[in-house]
């Protein structure tokens, strides 16, 4: 039996390098890959081949396994979107991307907690916004609006499946439609934010969004935590300092200079 448990022991730790390994791999040939060949069509390939499990099933449930994998689908085809739209010459921003795309697949995606979900849909806003901005920003206001309603129903459902609303569908629907909304405000007027010689690009609207679902977040816990009331107690911090944070980079970092 020692012996029996010792070999299981070394099968599970081999089967754990050889994932960490793999994911490790995905993460720099999908985002350098993308960088050196100027295309996009490499990397989002990687990333959706990674995600066969999906359709490993009876097709009855790949609408399902969409649904439950879509957080994870938008954070790894932004990494590669926004590697192809830094450009063929190897920058800052290309090896932040890879090493963010690792910690994404090896650390964060594979915890399950509440506190984990939050933080994965908050990266699936901001990183998922971003490329949407890069990529679309001349084209019309429809796919911006489309693309963000996605983005913030696959975020909100990805939190709000743990817990125990009985109105989880109509939520998730009502915060898609108002990502859509915000963004269709600030289709307009899409300011970015950029680093000189790091390559490192952040729209206005992924911050904008991403303190929104924050937020939605908090006050939706708070909201189930009380039977249906919301305690203002539980949520003010939070609403607060994202009202600062908003009005700051409105007010003061706005300028004309950074309108795309």
């Amino acid at each position: 039996m020692a012996d029996y448990t010792l070999v299981r022991k070394s099968r599970n730790t081999i089967s754990t390098f050889v994932h960490i390994l793999m994911n490790v791999v995905l993460g720099l040939v999908s985002i350098f890959a993308t960088a050196l060949t100027g295309s996009w069509a490499i990397g989002v390939i990687l990333v959706l081949v990674s995600k066969w499990r999906i359709f490993a099933v009876r097709p009855r449930y790949w609408l399902l396994n969409i649904k439950s994998n879509l957080v994870d689908l938008i954070v790894g085809l932004s990494f590669v979107l926004i590697a192809y739209c830094s450009g063929t010459v190897i920058m800052p921003v290309h090896w932040s991307l890879a090493v963010g795309y690792i910690a994404w697949l090896t650390i964060l995606k594979p915890k399950s907690s509440e506190l984990a979900a939050e933080a994965q849909s908050l990266v699936a806003v901001f990183l998922g916004i971003t490329a949407t901005v890069l990529l679309t920003a001349n084209y019309d206001s429809l796919i911006i609006v489309i693309t963000a309603f996605i983005i913030g129903y696959a975020a909100s459902r990805h939190t709000l499946i743990q817990s125990d609303d009985d109105n989880f569908s109509l939520i998730t629907l009502v915060c898609g439609l108002i990502s859509a909304e915000i963004a269709w405000l600030c289709h307009s007027w899409l300011i970015v934010y950029t680093f000189s010689g790091t390559g490192i690009i952040i729209p206005q609207l992924s911050i904008i969004l991403s303190v929104f679902a924050f937020v939605f977040t908090r006050v939706h816990r708070s909201i189930i935590k009380h039977d249906g009331k919301l305690k203002f107690n539980d949520v003010a911090v939070p609403i607060i300092f994202s009202m600062v944070v908003i009005a700051v980079i409105m007010i003061w970092f706005s300028k004309p200079i950074f309108d795309v």
